[in-house]
């Protein structure tokens, strides 16, 4: 008669449980900050795009500037509601590429220089300057195809009707400037987009960073209580991003929204030209040009994004 004896065969699952339950939080906690950034990025600027339209038509026009009624007004006669969200799509992209990249940046930079101070010792302003200017500045070079895009359609309702490009999306865009300019195409404009995003992220990370001392050393609350630091230190940090970027911004915006004449001829030879130019034939308060409108746009969404990235934080461990 047969003895049935069961066969036992090795099962390798528990290794590599082992191995996926290891590696699955080191790669979340890698790729955390990015997600985190920007996704608060991106919502921040579905609230804010219909302020960032009137800002860059503003940006726009040489000589007296026109007032927002004016300007709302002038959006609602030729695209009604939905000319307040032209290049939507091309902003939505922008912060999927240059916030995540900003945000995931600034705190790696910032973990990294942490490493170098004394035991005990506090982090000096000078990390945060150092982290925002570098994540700014990158992010800025990762984001500006989609910075270049998002400008070119908000500014063709300006254009003569021969001249506009009618870009029907992001991707539109992106497609026929690579084709009709080159892959080069895409990072016009990359040296202002840069030095703004490095100025604007040097501001906020800054300032945020001494606010959020400063209102939790007034109020004796912890540095990430909602309401009495975290709040209002976003929107002192809206305040001075904004302050210190309007300069460059107002030339990334004229370079990125040049296009040759029948000539073959462009306004501006480079960023020095253009801001050589606006400065003699608009002066000084030239770069300043609806600095209220900016402040607006700028404020508010450098506010919720920080504020959004705070409560995700918390949110999302």
């Amino acid at each position: 008669r047969f003895r049935h004896t069961p066969v036992v065969l090795p099962v390798p699952a528990a290794s590599f449980t082992m191995t996926d339950t290891k590696s699955t939080p080191s790669i979340w906690k890698t790729v955390r900050p990015f997600v985190l950034g920007g996704t608060s990025g991106m919502i921040a600027t579905g609230v804010i795009q219909p302020i960032d339209m009137i800002k860059v038509q503003k940006q726009l026009a040489e000589g007296a500037v026109p007032s927002t009624t004016k300007v709302c007004q002038e959006i609602m006669a030729k695209d009604g509601v939905s000319g307040f969200y032209r290049g939507l799509s091309a902003g939505l992209f922008r912060q999927a590429t240059y916030t995540t990249a900003r945000m995931g940046l600034f705190g790696i930079f910032k973990e990294e220089l942490a490493k170098t101070k004394k035991p005990g010792e506090k982090d000096p302003i000078w990390h945060a300057f150092v982290a925002g200017f570098s994540a700014g500045a990158l992010g800025a070079l990762v984001g500006n195809p989609a910075d270049l895009t998002l400008i070119r359609m908000q500014a063709d309702s300006n254009l003569p009707v021969d001249q506009r490009r009618n870009y029907k999306n992001i991707f539109d865009a992106l497609i026929r400037i690579t084709r009709e300019e080159g892959v080069m195409g895409l990072f016009a404009g990359a040296g202002p987009t840069v030095a703004r995003a490095a100025v604007l992220n040097t501001g906020m990370f800054a300032s945020q960073d001494v606010a959020k001392k400063t209102f939790s050393s007034v109020t004796g609350k912890p540095k990430n209580d909602l309401y009495m630091v975290e709040a209002p230190s976003a929107l002192t940090a809206g305040f001075f991003a904004a302050a210190c970027s309007l300069p460059m911004d107002m030339v990334k915006t004229r370079m990125q929204k040049m296009r040759p004449d029948a000539q073959g001829n462009v306004p501006y030879s480079g960023n020095m030209d253009c801001a050589m130019k606006i400065l003699k034939n608009e002066g000084a308060l030239g770069f300043y040009k609806g600095f209220g409108t900016f402040l607006i746009r700028i404020g508010p969404h450098v506010a919720i994004t920080l504020v959004l990235l705070d409560v995700l934080k918390k949110s999302i461990p």
